[in-house]
């Protein structure tokens, strides 16, 4: 096997984004707006908008039109996994299907039982942030941003030091314009009617976005929340809204980094889920979790330097979320290892 310096030497990427986007489904990923849903003034209020922001005769289009950025750019110039009309699968490990065990499974690569509610816990278990954070190389460069605020326990801010700004944290000690003028909105605008511990995911994105300008960091990831609890809400032309407002801070965020001498060229993206939803009966999909059938399946996209532009997935073995954590690693040249058991990285992102 190659060391780590090799591995390191033969690959260009030098930093790397993890992206989540809560509780959204593999179905609106690869199929665009569901008709059952889009169609229903239950879910969709005001449907002849709904049907002009997101609706088209294929499912190609459909999706475009979600997720712009997805479609247009990185299944052009890199991956998307999940598709399972097309025979490619990811699912969760762990057998809860929400939330905190699904972000210690993409943070640690090992589906814990001892995880198994949504408590603000703080994490047992070596994530791939704190196995980096360690290195020389990656220490004091590494920042999560979340909306909801059991992501820093999920980091274990406590224990590892890495900076957390999760839920309705102001920005410490402001030092700009950007930081005081972000801080007076965060305490202007009300957290989410459906759970105070979570902001408005365009706060955490200018948040995390103003942070990566200022500090550079080699890591950054970064958790939306609204998608989940609109979907909760039972709001689905809202939730599509959301999805496709993260998708364009995706957009804004690539566009961002290539113009950075640090990240141009040397950053790759991930983005990926917590969980999925139900989809049978339609009123599932407002939930997940063991008694929601298939909400363990997932989806994951990739793109960067190392990464072939293959675009989306077809066949091949199942895939699982305990992966991403090695697959983070691995692609900054590393081997992700620690006390728990981790799943192997996603090899294909790599070129051969």
């Amino acid at each position: 096997m190659l060391s780590g310096f090799s591995l390191a030497n033969a690959q260009q990427t030098q930093n790397v984004i993890l992206v989540t986007l809560d509780g959204v489904r593999w179905q609106e990923v690869f199929t665009g707006a569901d008709s059952t849903l889009l169609f229903d003034p239950v879910y969709s209020p005001d449907t002849s908008a709904a049907r002009k922001n997101f609706w088209a005769s294929t499912q190609q289009q459909r999706r475009q039109l979600v997720f712009p950025f997805l479609w247009n750019t990185v299944s052009r110039q890199g991956q998307l996994y999940g598709n399972r009309l097309k025979n490619n699968r990811v699912n969760n490990s762990n057998p809860f299907w929400f939330s905190y065990p699904g972000y210690n499974e993409i943070l640690s690569g090992y589906a814990d039982d001892r995880i198994k509610s949504n408590d603000k816990i703080d994490n047992p278990n070596t994530t791939v942030l704190e196995f980096l954070h360690n290195q020389p190389d990656y220490k004091g460069r590494i920042a999560a941003f979340s909306s909801w605020d059991v992501i820093e326990a999920a980091v274990n801010e406590k224990k590892t030091g890495i900076y957390a700004n999760s839920g309705n944290e102001p920005i410490p000690s402001p030092k700009t314009a950007a930081d005081s003028l972000l801080n007076s909105m965060m305490s202007t605008i009300p957290p989410q009617v459906w759970d105070k511990t979570v902001r408005s995911d365009f706060l955490t994105y200018y948040m995390a976005k103003n942070y990566l300008l200022q500090n550079r960091p080699k890591v950054l990831f970064m958790q939306f929340d609204e998608t989940d609890g609109l979907a909760h809400a039972g709001r689905y032309a809202d939730d599509l809204r959301m999805v496709h407002a993260v998708d364009a801070f995706l957009a804004d965020l690539w566009k961002t980094v290539q113009q950075i001498p640090q990240y141009a060229g040397k950053t790759t993206l991930i983005v990926t889920t917590d969980h999925g939803r139900g989809h049978t009966p339609k009123a599932t999909w407002k939930g997940h979790g063991t008694k929601t059938p298939d909400s363990y399946q997932m989806w994951f996209a990739v793109i960067g330097p190392d990464t072939p532009p293959t675009g989306e997935q077809s066949g091949g073995p199942v895939l699982y979320q305990n992966q991403l954590a090695a697959t983070v690693a691995r692609l900054l040249g590393q081997d992700f290892k620690c006390e728990h058991p981790v799943g192997p990285p996603v090899l294909t992102v790599l070129k051969p």
